[in-house]
């Protein structure tokens, strides 16, 4: 392998479309990744990845997919986690990539060297260090739970996050509390809805509940085709419209009203939690008011004995590798250009830094290859204060539109691919007239 310019930190879904993105534009680069095998989060049971044995895509494969190498026309819209670790292996073989991966590698320390950069390394040798002219992050945002703030009085039901949850036997013949609206948490639900004596569910905020199937097809392909023609107000009216008309607001099942509507906060796909919550399997609850031993008490009143409870309650965004100067007010605050680069730092992007209402690995296929024109000299960006202006006026939207619920992060899918086809032909242009 040629000397390498560049460095990626991961070698999940955004590591892997990155070294081929570089690949492609010529730009040698060697990657980083922890964990034994490459795929990130979707390989069950590596070391740090939250999969467990029942997760599937929460969207379907055609929204899935890279573009440079579709998922298996057999397949079912909405594969299993064995199948997507699969395809980004067979990912990794078709382009050659496996390569420029040093498995078991985790990344220490990342500093600034005069015009480049210096990663640091510990792996089974010992610690190793490349200095490149580049860095890309691409480590995910998956990693680190974030566990809620303690609430009143003492619990002593055994407790764990979402993070360590493996299988159903986990839950089997338990009362068990899972407390959170996001897709894990419905999973965890309805597989707890199976296997556990008593399962409930406390939401303290509403969420918008979509069955994976609208009119017969996937629900995200309908929304697709609304975003290329509308603004994202008015897909809001129609997309709610729908859902309300084909299963009902969520209070019909028992759950808290949204204080948004719908696409101002992340989807939660599921069609088995609606199902179990009619059939009494998974009771709702509202938020958590106090606890009293093996009693948990709810913001309605009611009580209930449990003796578990599972943390669905998300993750801290974490890069602890890099100088937290270079991080200003945590990385989930972090004004990046176009979601990738860094304002301040020549040399460092940023590859699936973001919250996206669908799918991840179109989105970072196509930031993997914003950076790999960059470095191959193929893409120019605006002036500093024209990135700073694009950053202001995006975090001025995305505030608007999602509150402060991480709007530095928030990309709307569909809006955000095209801008980032738009961007690269932008760029191209200004690379032109530069010569």
């Amino acid at each position: 392998m040629a000397t390498p310019r560049v460095a990626v930190v991961g070698a999940g879904a955004a590591g892997l479309a990155t070294l081929k993105a570089l690949a492609d534009a010529g730009v040698p680069a060697v990657a980083f990744e922890a964990a034994d095998t490459l795929g990130g989060l979707w390989v069950y049971g590596a070391p740090g990845s939250p999969a467990y044995r029942t997760l599937h895509l929460n969207t379907s494969k055609g929204r899935t997919e890279f573009a440079d190498h579709p998922m298996p026309a057999d397949w079912p819209d909405y594969p299993d986690h064995t199948r997507v670790a699969g395809y980004l292996g067979d990912y990794a073989d078709r382009f050659g990539l496996r390569e420029a991966v040093r498995l078991r590698h985790t990344v220490e320390r990342v500093t600034r060297t005069g015009d480049g950069w210096r990663v640091r390394a510990t792996g089974p040798d010992g610690p190793v260090a490349v200095d490149v002219e580049a860095v890309v992050v691409a480590n995910g945002h998956n990693r680190s739970p974030k566990r809620p703030e303690p609430y009143p009085g003492e619990c002593t039901a055994e407790q764990m996050h979402s993070h360590d949850y493996r299988g159903p036997e986990q839950l089997a013949g338990r009362r068990v509390l899972v407390v959170g609206g996001g897709n894990s948490a419905m999973d965890i639900a309805v597989d707890a809805s199976y296997a556990a004596t008593t399962t409930l569910l406390s939401l303290r905020r509403g969420v918008w509940v979509v069955p994976k199937y609208l009119l017969g097809r996937p629900s995200d392909t309908l929304n697709g085709a609304l975003a290329r023609r509308l603004p994202w107000r008015l897909r809001q009216r129609i997309s709610q419209t729908m859902i309300t008309t084909a299963v009902g607001p969520p209070t019909r099942y028992g759950l808290p009203a949204p204080a948004h509507g719908f696409l101002q906060d992340h989807p939660t796909l599921s069609d088995a939690l609606l199902s179990r919550l009619t059939h009494g399997d998974v009771q709702a609850r509202p938020g958590i008011a106090r606890f009293d031993g093996d009693r948990v008490e709810f913001t309605d009143g009611r009580h209930d004995e449990i003796d578990l409870v599972v943390w669905c309650t998300g993750y801290r965004v974490e890069v602890p590798f890099l100088d937290p100067a270079l991080l200003g007010d945590g990385p989930d605050r972090l004004p990046l250009y176009r979601h990738v680069f860094h304002l301040d730092a020549p040399g460092l992007a940023f590859v699936g830094l973001m919250q996206s209402t669908g799918a991840a690995f179109p989105l970072v296929e196509a930031q993997a290859r914003l950076v790999a024109a960059r470095l191959a000299g193929t893409w120019v960006p605006p002036d500093p204060a024209g990135q700073a202006a694009a950053c202001r006026a995006e975090l001025r939207a995305a505030t608007a539109r999602w509150g402060q619920r991480r709007p530095h992060m928030r990309v709307d899918f569909d809006v955000y691919l095209a801008e980032l086809g738009r961007e690269l032909a932008a760029g191209r242009r200004r690379a032109g007239a530069a010569r």
